[in-house]
């Protein structure tokens, strides 16, 4: 009888261990694990609108979009983009251009980098920079990067760190850099 509780214990022992064993996870396989959980939706052809109280703000288009659903999703354009805002009356007020763009959606702000340019259309002036945010609930553009703006009369401003709104009708600069004009009448 002893013989048979030694058995039947040593073969539970076994099995436990069998299991036990059968559910480890090498440390070196997890990222690869947790890189495969991450939801990827791949778009072609984006055209996307954005809207405030049934009125159209923004069109975005682009070549190629990446969506990553995670625990801060993100919306990727490694491929270009290109957004036309609108005033009120429909009518285009300002566009922007990027090489890349990363949208986060938690915080609706979009990065921006390579190459960005923003052109109010009313104004004729220019934004030119290597990197740019875009706080869309506040509707307006910001960097701390070098900033060089190309003005309608050929003037050329350049500067470090930017504040904008999102129509690009007016600016401020933080550190001005280079040679400005300063207008006859002084500033207002």
């Amino acid at each position: 009888m002893n013989a048979k509780r030694i058995s039947h214990s040593f073969i539970l022992f076994l099995i436990a261990v069998f299991f036990l064993s059968a559910c480890e996870n090498n440390e070196k396989d997890l990222p690869q694990f947790r890189k495969k959980q991450v939801i990827i939706d791949e778009g072609k052809q984006i055209i996307a609108y954005m809207s405030e109280n049934a009125k159209v703000k923004a069109k975005l288009t682009s070549p190629y979009m990446l969506r990553n659903e995670m625990d801060s999703p993100y919306i990727e354009f490694p491929r270009t983009l290109h957004v036309d805002f609108y005033n009120d009356s429909m009518q285009i007020e300002s566009l922007l251009d990027a090489r890349y763009g990363k949208w986060r959606e938690n915080v609706s702000k979009v990065f921006l980098k390579d190459s960005v340019v923003v052109k109010n259309i009313a104004k004729g002036d220019t934004l030119h920079c290597q990197e740019l945010w875009w706080d869309q609930k506040a509707e307006k553009f910001y960097t701390d990067k070098p900033v060089r703006i190309h003005k309608k009369g050929g003037t050329i401003i350049y500067g470090t760190g930017l504040e904008a709104p999102q129509d690009f009708s007016g600016y401020t600069i933080f550190q001005i850099t280079g040679p400005f004009a300063f207008p006859e009448k002084g500033f207002k």
